[in-house]
């Protein structure tokens, strides 16, 4: 299944250098058939056949969730479990009393989606959770609000209204030590997003949405995963510990002069860390080789991957790496590492270069100029580190 190609759409190289983390943009009419990525006809599928408690399935009205005995009814199983069944006649009714539908993480439900936000998170080099917002009023679901992390917004169907106030406090975060002031009383932008059309906003940006065009509206919205100054410290202390000063119990009993020697050399251990100017890359690429967002299974191939030439593949992160060291490769993904022979490189290229899309087994041995029986051993290795998923057999 093709991938959306945000990327492309929201400008690459330039949305990084002038756009990320600065300022809105709207893209009109960016992508031609926006229900190839979900469709109503999947929203009702997926709600049929899934049972999606609360928060994860949830109505809103005005920042307040409706309580669940508004739409569904308890279900008693002869195991003597409960669920909650959907009641569409009352679903209906809620949303036509202004509700909107929210479904979180949709991108790990429906593959299209997953594709997206996978593709996203390859070319940004963070992680992305995709919800699904869908209204038939006027009425606003959630007020005029923020949110802490960078969103990248994709209308499906219908028009949505988005009023923009700006930010009042810069790159406000989850936990954070003060709340942002309240927004100006009039929006500094006011756009009516269509069918294909791409928002993004940086975090800390107050919006209030509403299907207020006369129309009914679904959209997807791509939340995108902070890195901050506050990460960056919080992950450099645990690397420190390898250092015997930072293990060593604070020396809350001693007189004043040894308490400041002893912050004096922690002092020198922080600046020295900080001094160096790869320290940023070591705490991304920390992010990146224990990403397990997506992990696949690759059922029924438990005991490795036969030599079959038209089984399908493809790796599980868009966030993995690899590079030579002393004659060999060296590749990270999903919180493992391996140290392979020089022949596996242009395999392992290949697989970064074509995701998220499948690979078949004779394709990699074709680039790689080894036999499919070397390649699907070398590749059973990957799938037992959880880094390979099968996606299928290509006829």
């Amino acid at each position: 299944m093709s991938p959306l190609n945000l990327a492309a759409h929201l400008g690459q190289d330039t949305f990084l250098a002038q756009v990320l983390h600065r300022q809105h943009l709207h893209v009109t009419g960016a992508i031609k058939d926006p229900a190839s990525l979900i469709s109503w006809d999947d929203l009702n599928n997926i709600i049929a056949a899934q049972r999606l408690e609360p928060p994860r399935l949830r109505l809103s009205v005005e920042g307040e969730m409706l309580p669940q005995y508004r739409y569904a009814s308890p279900v008693s199983t002869r195991r003597h479990t409960v669920y909650n069944r959907l009641m569409p006649s009352e679903l209906h009714a809620r949303l036509r009393e202004g509700a909107s539908l929210v479904i979180d993480a949709i991108d790990e439900i429906h593959p299209a989606v997953g594709a997206a936000a996978a593709e996203l998170e390859g070319w940004l080099r963070t992680g992305v959770q995709t919800n699904l917002y869908a209204s038939w009023t006027a009425k606003e679901g959630f007020g005029t609000h923020w949110d802490d992390h960078d969103v990248v917004v994709v209308q499906i169907d219908g028009a949505k209204r988005w009023r923009l106030f700006g930010q009042t406090r810069i790159a406000p975060m989850y936990k954070d030590t003060e709340e942002p002031e309240e927004p100006p009383q009039e929006p500094i932008a006011e756009l009516v997003l269509r069918p294909g059309d791409i928002l993004y906003l940086p975090r800390g940006t107050w919006h209030a949405v509403s299907a207020s065009e006369g129309e009914r509206s679904l959209h997807l919205t791509f939340g995108i995963q902070t890195m901050s100054g506050a990460q960056l410290l919080a992950w450099l202390a645990d690397d420190l510990r390898s250092e015997e000063l930072l293990r060593l119990d604070l020396p809350v009993h001693a007189p004043p002069g040894d308490r400041r020697t002893y912050l004096e050399k922690v002092q020198a251990l922080v600046s020295a860390a900080l001094d160096d100017p790869s320290v940023i890359t070591r705490y991304v690429a920390s992010r990146n080789e224990t990403d397990l967002q997506r992990l696949r299974p690759s059922l029924p191939y438990i005991d490795g991957l036969p030599a079959d030439g038209l089984l399908s593949v493809r790796l599980t992160t868009g966030r993995a790496s690899m590079s030579r060291q002393n004659g060999s490769v060296i590749f990270r993904a999903t919180d493992n590492e391996w140290e392979l022979a020089e022949e596996a490189a242009p395999l392992l290229s290949y697989l970064i270069e074509t995701f998220p899309h499948p690979v078949a087994l004779y394709e990699l041995a074709g680039t790689s100029h080894l036999s499919v029986p070397t390649v699907a051993a070398f590749l059973s290795e990957l799938v037992d580190g959880q880094a390979l998923t099968v996606v299928g057999r290509d006829r």
